[in-house]
């Protein structure tokens, strides 16, 4: 299958959001296929510093050229936990102007059948961003207990039949592995009783397999504790998440970081002394009906700014 081109979300709204300065230092911690660090490097002048990351090798390979040419960008093969030590190595902690993330799947990762992303066409049930590290989900759904996979499906998917489809999983691996992203996207439709309208049964359970095999919550855990430590003072952070479960991470850290520590009840602090570390930068941004229009995908993105306090 050929992939379709990679639209990059949010474009002008999350450039906006980093507020690009020509001499600033960015990091662009989900290079995928470089529409975001491409925006970037625009706005940047010969001083400024781009470090893109991506745990994704191809997304890599499609950016070898682009960093080949370009020597103020530095593209790096990492996941979110790993930040903290390329900024540091490149002597950049505390000196970062922003750091955007677009936690999305790429395009190509989804039309490529390949990588098992997706159930729309017959695949090796993978899903990792990273093909050369950790188990695959077939790997995964081939040990896990019937409970464990029901809690993922369930905390992940927020699928309302989780055990049905675990159970189903469980009893149809005892006959063959499930090795095929269409084996798992039919047993859900047997499995799954009630439709939701315009939604596969498959959807939730490919989601949660998904975070669950590429660790997605705890790298978005690991992202936003570390960017507090990269960022300069006036340093925005920039978030794209794509569904409620990331949303919500990224919201209460934001409210949470704006609000400061709990401080012990009786301790005579006045409101300028809270150690706030955040300060929002407006509110939610969603994609406009002219961009949903022309990309559907953007249609569940969700974009959260804050700026680093001194």
């Amino acid at each position: 299958m050929e992939s379709r081109e990679h639209i990059p979300v949010l474009l002008g709204e999350s450039m906006q959001a980093l507020g690009v300065t020509a001499d600033g230092v960015y990091i662009d911690a989900t290079f995928g296929r470089g529409g975001h660090a491409r925006a970037i490097l625009e706005r940047l002048g010969p001083a400024g510093r781009l470090l893109a990351a991506d745990r994704d090798p191809e997304a890599l390979a499609s950016g070898a050229a682009l960093a080949a040419a370009e020597p103020r960008l530095t593209l790096a093969h990492a996941a979110f936990h790993d930040l903290p030590g390329l900024v540091e190595q490149a002597g950049l902690t505390r000196r970062v102007d922003g750091l955007l993330a677009d936690l999305g799947v790429s395009s190509p990762q989804l039309d490529s059948p390949e990588r098992g992303f997706a159930f729309s066409a017959e695949g090796p049930l993978d899903m990792r961003m990273d093909p050369a590290a950790g188990s695959s989900a077939a790997e995964w759904l081939g040990t896990a207990q019937e409970r464990d996979i029901a809690q993922v499906l369930r905390d992940y998917g927020e699928e309302r039949f989780a055990r049905r489809i675990a159970r189903a999983i469980c009893t149809a691996r005892a006959e063959r592995p499930i090795a095929t992203t269409r084996q798992l996207a039919e047993l859900c439709e047997r499995a799954v009783p009630t439709r939701e309208p315009g939604k596969h049964p498959a959807t939730r359970t490919f989601q949660a397999l998904r975070i669950q095999v590429n660790a997605e919550l705890d790298e978005l855990k690991a992202l936003l504790a570390g960017a507090l430590d990269l960022l300069a003072a006036g340093g925005r952070l920039v978030v794209i998440s794509f569904h409620s479960l990331e949303d919500r991470i990224v919201k209460r850290f934001i409210r949470d970081e704006s609000r400061g520590g709990a401080l012990p009840k009786g301790v005579p602090v006045t409101d300028d002394q809270v150690p706030r570390r955040l300060k929002p930068i407006g509110g939610a941004v969603r994609a406009s009906e002219e961009e949903v229009r022309a990309n559907p995908r953007a249609r569940s993105a969700v974009l959260r700014a804050a700026e680093r306090l001194a």
